[in-house]
Parts: structure tokens; sequence; C-alpha cells
């Protein structure tokens, strides 16, 4: 079974730094794809970041340089760092799993977390 919580997420100056973490009940962090995503109000959901199973690591271009995913199997816990925010960076931030083991994140995330705001000014 598959339980992500996320935290935290907060209030913060363009410019400054936060870091997201993301709790599994499970082994999901261990053993399968992990991402985060970001929706902001009247706005699609978009992916920001991708760790593979076997910890190959993607950022979407708009986050490239600033933000960086990571994971600690030991902790069953996924992580992003966000430096130099930006106020189009505010959106509600979600982990999701991907049961896809190994090297790749193809398909499709089945399990989600609840979400944590993240708000830039």
């Amino acid at each position: 079974h598959v339980q992500l919580v996320e935290s935290g997420g907060g209030s913060v100056q363009a410019g400054g730094s936060l870091r997201l973490s993301c709790a599994d009940s499970g082994t999901a962090v261990r053993d399968y794809c992990m991402g985060w995503f970001r929706q902001a109000p009247g706005k699609e959901r978009e992916g920001v970041a991708t760790i593979a199973a076997a910890g190959y690591a993607s950022h979407a271009d708009s986050v490239k340089g600033r933000f960086t995913i990571s994971k600690d199997n030991a902790k069953n816990t996924l992580y992003l760092q966000m430096n130099s925010l930006k106020p189009e960076d505010t959106a509600m931030y979600y982990c999701a799993a991907n049961p896809t083991r190994g090297g790749t994140c193809y398909g499709k995330y089945n399990y989600w977390g609840q979400g944590t705001q993240v708000t830039v000014s």
C-alpha cells in the first residue's frame, strides 16, 4: 500500500529557498519511479522533476539549475530542493509514484499525495 505525504511548503520571498519532502509509508520511494508535479490556479498540472528507482533524475526546463530532486531510500523519503524561487513557481506541489522499476519512468503515476502549497512573492 502506497501512502504519500508531502510537507515543507510555505510562503517565501523571491530568491528564497524551500525543501519539500514526501514521506512514503512503504517502499515506493525505493522501488518506483517518483515525481514532483505542480498545479497553479487556472493552469494545468505540470511535471517538475522525476527520479527513477535506480536514481536517474530529470528536471523540467523551467526549473533546471534551480530545483533538485533527490531521495533517501533508507528513510523512504523523496525531496525537492527549490532555490532561487520565482513568483511563477507559486503552486500546489504534489509528489507521485509510478510503479515502474529500474532506470526509467515510463508509465502512469498511480499514487498521489495530498499536496503542499508553495507561495513565492
